[in-house]
């Protein structure tokens, strides 16, 4: 049995567009018993649906965001909007709109990196932060030098994620998705991440060929409250491909802050 009701669909404005977003709650949340937020944020050519396996297990303790960004998901539609320097300011914005005064956040790959950003920013508005794989990409490389370690990357994902996958990039689209991997490619000023106050846990799959696992190490030397867990037989999207493993040490990081650096 669920222990939350079903997603529930929502739409506000920000900048004067339409944004949709979802949340997952529980009886209680309904009945004015307030629980800590959660807002997931997906990665490139992503959506809400690439956090289906980590729904049901973090609802049973917190309330959920899911939002799409714009250009990706139920958001295609605003593909001319997305900005990668302006969506951290967007994200705020869009958390004043729904009231959400603070929450957790946990962002994938590219999401990881506006999480940061964002948590940077404004970290009176951030609780925790999860950041799983966050592309702080190398700024001498190129996007034709990912191509390679993105279809290695996706040998390293389960069958079962494969028609997410493929639904996804089609709903980005080939330009949406080389404009933002463009955009992610130049940003070489990664300074923002040695001001990030709050507690932070790093996630990594390790045979991650995309953003290798190996910048863990590196990141967890910057960020003051850094803890590092990398996931063994996981790739890039390691909070779907070894599921019940992510959702334990995110759900005990976030109880308790105590996550010892490890492989598993």
């Amino acid at each position: 049995m669920k222990m939350y009701r079903e997603i529930s669909n929502h739409t506000v404005f920000v900048e004067g567009r339409p944004v949709r977003y979802q949340v997952v709650d529980t009886p209680g949340d309904r009945q004015g018993t307030s629980r800590e937020a959660i807002v997931l944020v997906h990665g490139l050519s992503a959506s809400s649906y690439w956090w289906t396996r980590n729904i049901a297990p973090l609802a049973q303790h917190y309330r959920l965001y899911l939002i799409d960004l714009p250009g990706f998901g139920s958001m295609r539609q605003h593909r001319q909007h997305f900005h990668l320097r302006q969506t951290a300011s967007w994200l705020i914005q869009w958390m004043e709109k729904v009231e959400l005064t603070k929450a957790h956040f946990i962002g994938h790959s590219m999401g990881g990196f506006i999480c940061a950003e964002l948590a940077a920013r404004r970290p009176e508005v951030v609780g925790k932060l999860v950041l799983v794989a966050p592309a702080f990409m190398p700024p001498a490389r190129q996007v034709r030098h990912y191509l390679l370690p993105l279809c290695l990357g996706i040998t390293h994902t389960s069958p079962a994620f494969w028609p997410i996958l493929t639904y996804d990039a089609m709903r980005t689209g080939p330009l949406t998705l080389l404009n933002a991997a463009r955009q992610l490619m130049a940003q070489g000023d990664h300074e923002h991440i040695s001001a990030l106050s709050m507690p932070t846990l790093l996630v990594w799959g390790q045979h991650d060929t995309l953003v290798p696992a190996e910048l863990g190490q590196l990141l967890i030397k910057e960020i003051p409250q850094a803890q590092l867990i990398v996931l063994a037989r996981a790739g890039h999207v390691c909070m779907f491909e070894q599921a019940p493993l992510f959702n334990k040490h995110v759900l005990n990081f976030l109880h308790s802050g105590q996550a010892d650096e490890a492989m598993f």
